[in-house]
């Protein structure tokens, strides 16, 4: 197996872990304010990286793109965080997905790097899956909104990294600056907004330590990684997983029942997928070009 296969195996396991936290944060939210929820769970992630920051000879070094990175996730994580309050998981699972037409829409916009007709086509086809999977967006509300924030900013977050990683970055601070970033703005929101930041419960504690330990801090430095070698387009179609295994986690451990359509859905994502890893095939490349824009 290649290395680049490996990543991209590294960047299904990222999907994975992060498709699970959603009936998890829906949870917590109801016993605490968003910001503190991720003021909390970055604080911790930041911590458990700090030893081995602090063994680097310049542990300020890429200050500046952790800044950028960590606004980015702020913005990302407090709307979904609060979005969950007030919509359902599936409608935020379905609204949050939508990132992977935001991902080529900005790229050509910020980056004038237009996408391949076979992309545009594959992020469409996952776009539908999406809308399968969960329903569609049911009875649009203040929490719909505010996770459609979430999905233009996990586009922006996937280009910024690809930006600032396919540069001579180091993983452990690109993920230890924008953590602490993140983490502190939280509180300072929850401080303007008079929002308390304890944590109020043994349970509601253990839901944290997973969140910065599993969805942060392995999730993000395996992103961080692979965003070295895999092509922006590439990542947004694997991330596009992510509701697939959030329905997976649903009805498995969830106990919810599993539609016809939701598994239609689910199979056209994984299709996207692997229909944007045919058309990347050298062999195809060629032909390709003959019948689709480039």
């Amino acid at each position: 197996m290649s290395r680049e296969r490996r990543l991209e195996l590294g960047l299904v396991y990222c999907s994975l872990v992060w498709g699970a936290t959603f009936p998890l944060v829906k949870d917590v939210v109801g016993s605490m304010p968003p910001a503190a929820l991720v003021g909390w769970r970055f604080t911790l992630s930041a911590l458990c990286l700090l030893p081995w920051v602090l063994r680097r000879p310049r542990p300020s070094a890429q200050l500046k793109e952790g800044l950028v990175l960590g606004a980015i996730l702020l913005a990302l994580y407090l709307s979904q965080t609060a979005g969950l309050v007030y919509t359902s998981a599936a409608n935020s699972g379905f609204i949050t997905g939508l990132f992977v037409l935001f991902t080529p829409l900005f790229l050509w916009l910020f980056r004038r790097k237009a996408p391949s007709g076979a992309q545009w086509a594959a992020s469409g086809l996952a776009a539908g899956g999406l809308w399968l999977l969960t329903g569609g967006a049911s009875g649009f509300n203040r929490g719909d909104a505010l996770t459609l924030v979430a999905a233009m900013t996990y586009a922006a977050h996937l280009l910024a990294t690809d930006a600032y990683t396919r540069r001579d970055s180091d993983p452990v601070l690109l993920a230890f600056h924008q953590f602490w970033v993140c983490a502190a703005g939280s509180f300072l929101v929850a401080f303007v907004t008079g929002a308390p930041t304890r944590v109020p419960s043994a349970r509601a504690w253990g839901a944290v330590w997973f969140l910065a330990l599993i969805p942060n801090l392995s999730a993000f430095f395996i992103q961080l990684v692979a965003q070295k070698t895999v092509a922006p387009m590439r990542v947004s179609l694997i991330f596009s997983l992510e509701p697939v295994f959030a329905a997976l986690f649903a009805w498995t451990v969830g106990g919810e029942p599993c539609t016809a359509l939701s598994a239609v859905g689910g199979a056209l994502i994984v299709a996207a997928m692997m229909a944007d890893t045919v058309a990347e095939h050298p062999a195809l490349k060629g032909r390709l070009r003959e019948v689709l824009p480039v």
